[in-house]
């Protein structure tokens, strides 16, 4: 059985998403969590140790270099999980869905004699002002929580208004995850899906309550609103973007901006300021 990746997407736009009870099993159940669980992109907790970590560029962070090894490693068994709810078929949909530009990964790697190794990450789907994150691993101390920091950069530098990470978790309340009932959450989620997304992802949505999922000639999902609605993406505000990140630490690291001639050209300095640059 193949997940149809338009209804995936009316899924998340309409709060809920896919699980599997175990790794081997064919099939997938719809879940929409009475209670929610989010990362306000203005309240991420920092601790001075994570701060050191991510300062001192323990690891060299990536995005969507390895997305299909990011979520391999997510569904394997590890020492705090001895299941997967991420089955083959939301695996196959998850990588299609990055292939079109919808989801994404961030890696960290470390470097060594032996060459480079994939020890933390996370992937999730990106739909307007959204990012749903899916699942995280970590094989090095700290590893997870420098890629959601990294994370939650890109998605204040790209102006995102929601990171979803659907359970509250000890780990995520630690990082400032707040939890709320789903009626809040879905005002959160329209709110979030209202302006246009970026060209780049090749989506459409202009707020209407009338969106449907379609499919153009080249295969390319898309979400777009019914000809009922008014306004056009050309005459909305500007739209959520997951590259923006990339330019500020690009002009940065170069040594053409302000930013980076004050901090450093330190990529985890500059992460660090951003979150102050961004407020």
């Amino acid at each position: 059985m193949t997940i149809d990746l338009n209804l995936l997407l009316r899924a998340y736009a309409a709060g809920y998403f896919p699980m599997s009870d175990a790794r081997d099993d064919p099939d997938i159940y719809w879940v929409e969590p009475k209670k929610r669980a989010i990362f306000p992109l203005d309240g991420i907790h920092i601790s001075k140790s994570l701060a050191k970590v991510i300062r001192q560029d323990r690891f060299r962070v990536t995005t969507d270099t390895a997305f299909t090894e990011v979520i391999a490693l997510c569904a394997e068994e590890a020492e705090d999980r001895t299941g997967t709810w991420i089955n083959a078929q939301i695996e196959q949909a998850f990588i299609s869905l990055h292939q079109l530009g919808h989801a994404h990964s961030v890696e960290c790697w470390r470097d060594g004699d032996d060459g480079a190794r994939l020890v933390g990450g996370l992937y999730g789907l990106s739909l307007g002002g959204a990012f749903f994150g899916e699942s995280m691993f970590s094989r090095a101390t700290d590893a997870s929580k420098v890629a959601l920091i990294w994370l939650a950069a890109r998605l204040r530098m790209g102006g995102y208004s929601l990171l979803d990470c659907q359970f509250m978790t000890d780990h995520l309340r630690t990082l400032g995850a707040v939890e709320m009932d789903q009626a809040e959450y879905l005002k959160k989620l329209a709110a979030a899906l209202a302006p246009p997304l970026a060209p780049g992802n090749g989506l459409v949505i202009n707020g209407s309550e009338k969106n449907r999922p379609e499919s153009n000639d080249d295969g390319q999902v898309s979400v777009v609103a019914s000809s009922s609605a008014g306004g056009s993406a050309s005459s909305s505000p500007a739209a959520p973007c997951w590259s923006a990140l990339d330019g500020f630490l690009g002009a940065a690291l170069l040594g053409s901006s302000d930013l980076g001639a004050t901090v450093s050209s330190s990529p985890g300095k500059l992460i660090l300021h951003s979150f102050i640059q961004t407020s």
